[in-house]
């Protein structure tokens, strides 16, 4: 009862990945395990079982989101599952819970109780860095993720996406070239169908407009006309929730103009329910709540009374509709103090835009270990802020790298963090990211290579063996030991022959992780061997035979490794009417392995 399509397709096709046939019944058959879904004091079948089994409901009664409870207890050997949500989608996110069971084994599964919730209602994605946008494929991939981790949104705001900025309010076109499709650009068809990927997995995507000045502008008097045209074309491909961005075009001032923005975002939020939420209308065709990325969203870059004057402008603006912060400074960690100055100066709740793990002013530098040690290694992070264990917000969406694949690891523990903040650990919800996103079989050899995958590895396990090394053949070359670091090469590079395999891989979440990491494996593995190569051909007392040929393409290997094609990608720089292509070259492990490269060459020289 109360059971959406998409909750129903998703337990179909969870059982039938664990090797279960699955089928929608009246009452249960002797004989088989039986599931039960259902709502919460619905008096439907999954409610009442869940009274016949004195399944208590005291978590229906927390002041929390998409409460449920999952029920697994045995019936004459067989498996008897409830699942009872405040809602459908509540139920889904149980079903995400019995997923990871079932990852564990159909057989002897111990009989448990579930009696769970999330401490922030919206948690997900805001796909807002400059940079190339996530293809389909990238796309549709992170939704499955998170269905699978119980995240619910993702919103669109793809700074070099032509069709969110220059052309804001254009329709998509039908039709793209290779090249448009190297930029990231989309089709009609594409967003069509990432909105109904989005559906199956519970995920509310939000496209985003960036109609930037014209939406204050006093003279743009049709405006709120352009953007309700775009929005009934991102409807009719299946869009049921926007958002309007009006960020880094400026911050105004002038009383009028924020007025303006003010008057012009409630007029819109009316307009969106006065054209879709109608009286009688379905569920399905219904809109959500308006979202609004404003000018100031960092508060420090104006002076305080400024800042006060700025976000109470807003507050006439119904409350439902979520405005957007990045905190007092573009890349500020969520935190109470900044979440409790801007709701006292705006009247009602904010909804935080966090610039975790946005690489796209560290576009050589990828952000896949640990969230601490991100925080360091992103250079305009506090590197000693630490996550809150009662953070009041009911919205926390990431900006994440423009590799979509490798941000699923930060995004693990963002998902972890914002269903459970009190029991976060960030070491523990690390680890366990490495086989949620590459599986069991690679996590080891993930977990070996990601001091390495860092721009940042002199604290590494290598960076201390070089020193030792160094010191040591510069007080006797015949007598330096080189096979502890022989060993660490070949330790690091056997890791990276084991990540390569994910390129053939038949999943395809394992390729597209792999594409994403391929020019920063590449070049580790390169470095790597080329350092334990020059190793054996150091000059010492004792004269070390070697290949020619091998010397000769090490030591050009060496030379050429921060142009080799292999090793670099394409990023997109600007917005709007200003978007142009870069080469960037990826800089793993540069604080000690990529500088000892280069000591190696000098002791050749000399």
């Amino acid at each position: 009862d109360g059971i959406d399509k998409y909750t129903r397709d998703r337990v179909v096709q969870i059982l039938q990945e664990h090797g279960l046939k699955a089928d929608f019944v009246q009452k249960p058959q002797k004989g088989n395990s039986a599931i039960y879904l259902g709502i919460n004091g619905s008096a439907g079948a999954a409610d009442r079982k869940g009274t016949a089994l004195k399944i208590k409901r005291d978590v229906f009664s927390q002041p929390k989101y998409d409460r449920h409870v999952v029920s697994l207890t045995s019936s004459q050997g067989k498996a008897q599952l409830v699942i009872l949500g405040e809602n459908t989608d509540a139920v889904f996110y149980g079903l995400a819970t019995l997923e990871q069971m079932l990852d564990r084994g159909t057989e002897d599964l111990p009989c448990v109780a579930f009696y769970d919730y999330a401490d922030v209602q919206n948690r997900g994605v805001i796909e807002g860095y400059y940079g190339v946008p996530y293809s389909m494929e990238v796309t549709e991939d992170l939704f499955r993720f998170m269905a699978r981790y119980k995240l619910n949104t993702y919103m669109y705001g793809a700074k070099s996406d032509p069709y969110h900025s220059r052309y804001w309010d254009q329709p998509y076109p039908t039709k793209i070239n290779d090249r448009e499709r190297r930029f990231g650009l989309m089709t009609q068809d594409m967003m069509k169908q990432l909105a109904q990927v989005a559906h199956q997995c519970k995920v509310n995507f939000i496209w985003s407009i960036h109609p930037g000045q014209s939406f204050t502008d006093p003279a743009s008097t049709d405006v709120l006309d352009r953007i309700m045209s775009k929005f009934e074309h991102m409807y009719e491909l299946g869009v049921r929730q926007f958002g309007v961005f009006v960020d880094d075009v400026g911050v105004p001032s002038d009383d009028n103009i924020l007025r303006q923005g003010a008057d012009r975002l409630t007029a819109l939020q009316h307009l969106l329910e006065g054209r879709w939420n109608t009286p009688g209308a379905a569920p399905a065709d219904t809109v959500k709540p308006l979202q609004y990325v404003p000018q100031l969203y960092a508060y420090s870059w104006v002076k305080p009374e400024q800042a006060e004057r700025f976000w109470s402008s807003l507050t006439p603006v119904p409350e439902r509709v979520n405005i957007y912060t990045t905190g007092e400074k573009v890349w500020s960690v969520p935190n109470t103090r900044d979440v409790k100055l801007l709701e006292d100066y705006l009247g009602h709740e904010v909804a935080w835009w966090w610039n975790y793990p946005c690489n796209d002013v560290d576009v050589t530098k990828i952000f896949i270990a640990d969230t601490y040690t991100n925080f360091s290694d992103e250079k305009h992070i506090d590197s000693q802020s630490r996550l809150e264990s009662d953070l009041p917000l009911r919205t926390l969406i990431i900006n994440p790298m423009q590799q979509g694949e490798l941000s699923q690891i930060p995004l693990f523990s963002v998902a972890d963090y914002s269903w459970n903040m009190e029991t976060f650990d960030n070491m523990a919800s690390w680890r366990a990211s490495l086989p949620a996103v590459v599986g069991n079989e690679r996590a080891d050899a993930l977990e070996a290579l990601v001091p390495y995958l860092r721009y940042f590895d002199a604290q590494s396990p290598l960076a201390k063996l070089i020193g030792e090394f160094k010191e040591a053949y510069n007080h006797n070359p015949a007598t330096a030991p080189i096979h502890p670091l022989q060993r660490e090469f070949a330790r690091i590079i056997g890791a990276c022959d084991i990540i390569a395999q994910m390129e053939k891989s038949q999943k395809r979440c394992d390729s597209l992780f792999y594409a994403d990491l391929r020019p920063f494996l590449l070049k580790l593995k390169a470095m790597s061997e080329c350092a334990s190569t020059m190793l054996e051909a150091l000059p010492t007392d004792a004269q070390r035979d070697m290949d020619r040929v091998t010397f000769a393409k090490c030591w050009s290997a060496i030379e050429g490794m921060d142009k080799n094609e292999d090793h670099q990608f394409d990023i997109l720089r600007g917005m709007g009417s200003d978007i142009t292509l870069s080469i960037q070259t990826a800089e793993p492990a540069a604080e000690a392995l990529r500088p000892f490269l280069d000591w190696l060459l000098e002791q050749f020289e000399k």
